[in-house]
């Protein structure tokens, strides 16, 4: 069996998420903010079991969890590791395929994509940016930074205080947003990312 490595990408001390070496849900993404939704997913089931932990989202390599108080990510950064491993080792499907009806993601897609299209991309134009809409599953809305938003040092500013608030206001039942940019090849950036 193949190690699996898992590195922490803390957002702020809220938010942090944990990039795995290998899929651990191939297809679509998955949010969890209670026992009742994570039944049958033994790895939301475990991680929102981790004391403060309010929502786990999990999209392909990726594991985005929400913590209410403001600690710092080192205690239950671990045990959100060790989570993630006995998940993936365990021989189970560590994400149960949803529940929810299709045909209500297809109708928040279509909203989805006019708010893209009529405020969100005119909003980053202006610095050379585009947000391209992927797909939205089980509510979740998936979507790539190009251009000038593409490895920008304000992407995550973007992406939760522009993009994320324009979508909870014009559309609340966006559950959340997972984006699958890989900012490490952006070519452009509006501001450069700081080096760590």
């Amino acid at each position: 069996m193949n190690e699996i490595r898992i590195t922490a990408e803390p957002a702020d001390n809220h938010r942090c998420t944990f990039k795995v070496s290998e899929p651990v849900l191939p297809d679509g993404a998955r949010r969890f903010t209670s026992e009742a939704e994570a039944a049958g997913s033994p790895l939301a089931e475990a991680i929102l079991a981790i004391e403060g932990v309010t929502e786990v989202v999990v999209s392909g390599p990726s594991v985005t969890v929400t913590k209410a108080d403001t600690a710092t990510w080192q205690e239950a950064g671990k045990a959100v590791g060790a989570a993630i491993r006995a998940a993936l080792q365990s021989g189970v499907p560590p994400v149960a395929p949803a529940r929810r009806d299709p045909s209500a993601d297809d109708a928040l897609y279509d909203r989805v994509a006019m708010i893209f299209d009529q405020r969100i991309n005119p909003m980053v134009a202006s610095h050379g940016g585009r947000v391209d809409l992927i797909d939205v599953q089980d509510g979740m809305v998936m979507l790539r930074m190009m251009g000038g938003c593409q490895g920008c040092g304000m992407a995550s500013v973007t992406l939760r205080q522009g993009i994320e608030t324009t979508l909870r206001q014009m559309a609340p039942d966006v559950g959340g947003i997972v984006d699958v940019t890989d900012h490490a090849s952006g070519s452009s950036p509006y501001f450069a990312a700081s080096k760590k």
